[in-house]
């Protein structure tokens, strides 16, 4: 007779045994699926252990019903990854393991992949992309820091030390911050290492995913590239993690169990006594410290490769002005199309205005179900909410006052694309964000791919078209609105919007000299936008770090944000209210413990369920996890509400 020990997805922690059928005894089941009764209802399961010895108690052991996967799905090191997640983030194992592992049943094969690259692979490296490699690679097991300009070559360096490490028989991870990216990226290396490539992110299906994670698991791959979640791939062998675009949020999981890929990157490489290098030309705060500190090996690129030099970047003052584009932004799009050259603008904002105002009392229309302003679509003729996706048609009198003075707010990609058209009629002009594409991945790469070819002469988009993506014709980038970050009330918003300028700002005379970028701001003197126009990292960081260290917030503390959300916006209160008075009468006796008192969340009202939190804080990380632990095995949660546990949360709305 055989048991087996299992985990399930459920929002507790606990092993459960279970007896396994005769017809299953003779295989190992360690690391696969099963289905099994669970309550009222069948779930799946994950084997985390096989005995035969017989479980002792007085009590009835339930039969596994079915077999899910023929092969293992897990092995030991994502287990073992899945508990250090459970202590780091507060999440059970069942729930980690489930979000690891795709939840396709049967293999289906992966589509090609697709080159964005037009330039042929490097034979020469500069003489400091030279100087980087060597002494990445006399340092093979040391975590290293790539801090290189846009454009300066960083990615053949990661994929020179690629090489090293597969020559040695061992796998790389290649973690990029973005789908587009991730084919970018593939597109380049499928042929450099022999097809022996997978590519891992959320655009694939799941019988696509499982596919491609089999073939990690069977040894079949050297290389793997992919976004967030690739973090996780089965390897048998891994010896190098490149972490590209370090500084991006998208590494940090929106929903639960909300791990960070860096995070999780470090304790994988760890494990596997693996080279983790990370690079970006905008570090994140905590990486800059960390350099800073000496606390990790740091390689500085500076200069851009060939003859291409970093652009010339202008801000205009748009106080006042009436237009999307700026006069002087106009004479430049017109000497760029004249001269054959690429256009890029880019507006974080989508939609033709992003709210809409009545001018009689100052009301803004609000989506139903959430905290946050309705956003006018023109081509769609409705106000859409773009947390939860409602919409409605417009308003034609104010639902406050009554009025019929009603006007949009703002600007969009819209609004912005219909300017752009009315004032070059000749041009071509392509918009890319989620309306146009439907986060179809293939219309993705089907515009950008004809903006590289030089098919499309201005490009508008969103975040979409501003990270890590080559354009060798562009020589012209617009940013159309660069407050739209700075106005977020977090304590990463200044970082936010530099890091977003700088990026966009790279975009331009990647392979040229005569790159220009033109920033349109109302707040010119903001020091971000300052920092980003003069190209001065350094002072920006500098003065970041000073601010962060004087009121305490990371990278000089760790913080724990608990969210309660429910549909009834008073049980949400008591409840969140009741979770700080606990939190208070056990901080008495832990002085390393700040607690911040329950509060709404910035956006307080989102898809229909209320949202209040309670932030902690702490130097100490280990006592704020053991603090945290404490505090909710203690606290009861109304069942019909739910608890969101977010360490080290990359934003507090």
């Amino acid at each position: 007779m055989k048991w087996v020990k299992v985990v399930l997805a459920v929002p507790f922690e606990g092993e459960f045994t279970y007896s396994v059928p005769e017809k299953y005894e003779e295989e190992v089941l360690f690391g696969r699926r099963v289905m099994v009764p669970f309550g009222s209802s069948r779930k799946t399961a994950f084997v985390i252990e096989e005995t035969e010895n017989e479980p002792e108690g007085q009590f009835s052991i339930k039969a596994i019903d079915r077999v899910v996967d023929k092969e293992a799905v897990f092995n030991k090191d994502l287990l073992d990854t899945a508990r250090w997640m459970k202590a780091m983030y507060l999440s059970p194992v069942g729930v980690n393991l489930s979000m690891m592992i795709p939840s396709g049943r049967r293999e289906s094969e992966v589509s090609p992949f697709f080159s964005l690259s037009s330039f042929s692979p490097v034979e020469k490296l500069t003489s400091e992309q030279e100087s980087a490699l060597e002494r990445i690679r006399s340092y093979p097991k040391s975590t290293f820091y790539v801090y290189g300009v846009t454009g300066s070559g960083k990615s053949e360096v990661y994929l020179r030390r690629a090489e090293d490490v597969i020559r040695e028989g061992r796998q790389v991870l290649y973690l990029v911050p973005e789908i587009t990216l991730s084919h970018q990226i593939s597109g380049e290396v499928y042929a450099r290492f022999n097809g022996r490539v997978a590519i891992l992110h959320s655009a694939l299906t799941p019988s696509q995913r499982l596919k491609a994670w089999n073939s990690i698991m069977n040894g079949e791959v050297d290389l793997v590239v992919g976004a967030r979640s690739s973090v996780f791939a089965p390897f048998r062998n891994l010896g190098l993690v490149i972490i590209d675009e370090e500084h991006e949020g998208a590494y940090k999981s929106g929903s639960s169990p909300r791990y960070h890929a860096r995070q999780v990157a470090q304790f994988r490489a760890g494990r596997w006594k693996a080279q983790l290098i990370m690079g970006s030309a905008t570090p994140s705060l905590e990486a800059w410290n960390l350099m800073r500190s000496m606390r990790i090996k740091t390689v500085v690129m500076k200069n851009r490769i060939g003859e291409a030099k970093f652009p010339k970047i202008r801000v205009v003052d748009m106080k006042g002005e009436k237009r999307n584009i700026s006069l002087l932004l106009e004479d430049e799009i017109r000497k760029a199309l004249k001269e054959k050259k690429g256009v890029i603008l880019f507006l974080n904002r989508r939609g033709f205005t992003y709210g809409y105002e009545c001018r009689t009392c100052g009301h803004i229309m609000e989506c139903p179900n959430c905290s946050v302003s309705l956003t006018y679509h023109k081509a769609k003729g409705r106000l859409v909410c773009h947390t939860c996706g409602y919409s409605a048609p417009l308003v034609e009198k104010c639902p406050e006052c009554g009025s019929m003075d009603i006007a949009p707010k703002g600007y969009g990609t819209e609004n912005a694309e219909e300017e752009a058209r009315a004032l070059f009629p000749f041009a071509s002009i392509e918009r890319l964000d989620t309306d146009v594409t439907g986060g179809d991945g293939e219309k993705t790469r089907e515009i950008l791919s004809r903006f590289r070819k030089g098919e499309i002469d201005i490009l508008l988009g969103t975040q979409m078209i501003a990270k890590g993506l080559n354009f060798p014709k562009v020589s012209l980038v617009g940013v159309l609105n660069a407050d739209s970050s700075l106005a977020m009330p977090d304590f990463r918003s200044g970082e936010r919007t530099f890091d977003l300028l700088h990026q966009v700002a790279g975009r331009a005379g990647r392979y040229r000299d005569d790159g220009l970028v033109i920033i349109q701001t109302t707040q010119p003197t903001a020091p971000p936008i300052q920092a980003a126009a003069q190209n001065d990292l350094e002072t920006f960081y500098d003065r970041e770090i000073s601010e962060r260290r004087e009121t305490l917030f990371p990278p000089f503390s760790r913080l724990v944000n608990l969210t309660i959300r429910g549909k009834s916006e008073d049980k949400v209160r008591e409840a969140t209210e009741a979770l700080g008075e606990i939190a208070d009468k056990e901080a008495e006796d832990a002085d390393e413990i700040e607690v911040f008192s329950p509060s709404p969340c910035l956006v307080e009202k989102m898809a229909g369920q209320w949202r209040w939190h309670v932030l902690l804080r702490s130097t100490d990380i280990s006592a704020l996890l053991s603090f945290s632990r404490k505090l909710l095995d203690i606290f009861r949660l109304p069942s019909s509400l739910h608890l969101e546990v977010d360490v080290d949360p990359m934003n507090l709305f």
